[in-house]
């Protein structure tokens, strides 16, 4: 046991603790005073004490055993994803939340951990064969898009889109045809580039339709997007003032505990979906900076692991669990600035939420598996006819001798 934690990524676990030391600071400059949120940063110390402890957890377990199993691990999150969708509870205008005791939990979350095992044990099976567009490229999205239709009921667009984003990093690692790749990149820059103009085109009857969805809280989330003019002015409160908080934080930010938009509830949520704005005001350029350079070791430091690997379901698992981090990063620091919509993702390792900080910690747990174990070659999951000697590392190095 104590080989395997000698093993593991010590820079990578530095990482974490200094997001978990940013996470505290802001939370509790988010939260003082507030009654009904103060002591949110002693809860979220406590969510990281059961994170670090999944992690050690986790590195112990092989993850090939996940792997071998991934597919009744899918039909298992398939089956609380639908559990939510008839008995979840709403938050913040998203359903889906389960409660278990004093505890909230948010199945959403937890699948795209499920959903980047599953599609690596498929992509696994296929060797160094090129995927085939009916027999594997269609069957794998709709594998994706019933917990997408999920989760899409539960109001919670953030969730759905990262499964999207899952899938298309791992089609693009796992050795698909490249004009498989440019008709499927050219099929959906016409299908956001056509929705985007018809929704601008006919905003009007779209929004009287899903008005009697009961579904406008998708209108307000895209209307300071994309047509700010039309946006009430309760749709595009949130965003226009995380946009002044941002730009008013300079170059070294107002200090901690002084940034005037946060700290006076112009921007809500300030301790959970809008941290990174509270960073911007507070810390500024530099706060913002050392923020994203952190993300930016972590993911180089993860891509590291997957190059050394010698089992292949190990670096489609880090791809996977790599476009889930970027995604979600791009999304929730974009939609602040005016490039994304706002989804209602948070922002990983920082953000207050023990559903989500569990999640993200049980994928790094995952890593350090990938990285103790990696070098172990299980013939029984590798793709069939493969020879675990002679097998080749992905990304065209070759691996050592089992």
């Amino acid at each position: 046991m104590l080989q395997k934690f000698k093993k593991m990524d010590v820079p990578i676990l530095m990482i974490i603790f200094m997001l978990m030391i940013i996470s505290i600071v802001c939370l509790y400059s988010a939260t003082h005073g507030n009654p009904k949120l103060e002591g949110h940063h002693m809860r979220m110390l406590a969510f990281y004490v059961l994170g670090f402890g999944a992690v050690f957890a986790i590195t112990l377990v092989d993850y090939k055993l996940l792997v071998k199993y991934a597919l009744y691990i899918y039909f298992f999150g398939l089956l609380i994803l639908l559990a939510a969708n008839f008995f979840g509870g709403d938050i913040n205008n998203a359903s889906g939340w389960i409660k278990i005791g004093p505890i909230s939990v948010q199945p959403a979350e937890l699948f795209k951990l499920i959903l980047v095992i599953f599609l690596a044990s498929v992509l696994i099976k296929k060797g160094k064969a090129k995927l085939e567009f009916w027999r594997d490229v269609v069957p794998i999205g709709l594998m994706t898009f019933v917990p997408f239709a999920f989760v899409m009921l539960q109001n919670d667009l953030g969730n759905a889109m990262a499964y999207v984003v899952i899938l298309i990093g791992l089609l693009w690692i796992g050795n698909i045809k490249a004009s498989h790749a440019l008709i499927g990149f050219v099929v959906i820059a016409v299908l956001v580039g056509g929705g985007i103009k018809l929704y601008t085109v006919y905003h009007d009857n779209i929004y009287d339709y899903l008005d009697k969805l009961g579904r406008t809280h998708w209108v307000e989330r895209l209307d300071p997007w994309l047509v700010p003019e039309k946006a009430t002015a309760k749709a595009s409160w949130h965003t226009d003032n995380a946009k002044l908080a941002i730009g008013s934080g300079g170059i070294t930010g107002k200090g901690f505990m002084q940034g005037t938009s946060v700290q006076s509830g112009r921007v809500p949520y300030t301790y959970s979906d809008s941290i990174f704005v509270l960073i911007a005001e507070e810390f500024g350029f530099v706060g913002s900076s050392v923020v994203l350079l952190l993300y930016f070791i972590l993911i180089h430091r993860m891509i590291l692991i997957a190059l050394e690997s010698k089992e292949r379901s190990g670096p489609y698992i880090i791809v996977g669990v790599v476009a889930m981090y970027l995604y979600q990063v791009f999304e929730n620091i974009g939609a602040f600035i005016g490039i994304m919509p706002l989804t209602g993702i948070t922002l990983p390792f920082i953000s207050y939420g023990g559903t989500s900080l569990l999640i993200n910690m049980a994928s790094i747990g995952l890593i350090m598996s990938i990285k103790v174990h990696g070098q172990e070659v299980d013939d029984d999951i590798l793709a069939p006819g493969a020879n675990g000697q002679n097998k080749k590392r992905m990304f065209g190095r070759k691996q050592a001798k089992a």
